[in-house]
């Protein structure tokens, strides 16, 4: 009689110890997934800029860095700017875009993450 009571015992301490590890875990996971979705808009944005950069190093005007950089990125236009510089024979390409956090719970906690990268090509 007493060893079917510790069995339930136990067993209903694993149920509470899942519940309370649970929510924690579910954060870990979302936390995880929005570091992803961060590390994946960097690599856009680096691409873009590179991008603009070869489309300044050939000639392109202004506006058209601006539509490679948008094109090659794949980044929605109004979350997204970009500077052009040709200093010293070289093209300057700056794209600045600010991701946002779209991860349930994990954007309540922070803010939109801002994301710059800057590539240089000699002017041909």
């Amino acid at each position: 009689m007493f060893k079917g009571a510790k069995t339930e015992s136990k067993k209903g301490q694993a149920t509470v110890e899942l519940a309370l590890l649970l929510p924690f875990f579910a954060l870990l996971l979302m936390a995880i997934i929005q570091v992803g979705l961060v590390v994946h808009a960097r690599v856009l944005v680096t691409h873009a800029a590179r991008e603009g950069a070869r489309a300044a190093a050939v000639g392109a005007s202004d506006e058209e860095i601006r539509q490679a950089v948008a094109v090659a990125g794949d980044l929605p236009v109004h979350r997204l700017r970009v500077e052009v510089a040709r200093v010293n024979g070289a093209a300057v390409v700056s794209v600045y875009y600010v991701d946002p956090t779209v991860v349930p719970l994990i954007g309540a906690m922070l803010s939109d993450v801002e994301l710059a990268a800057t590539a240089t090509m000699r002017l041909e």
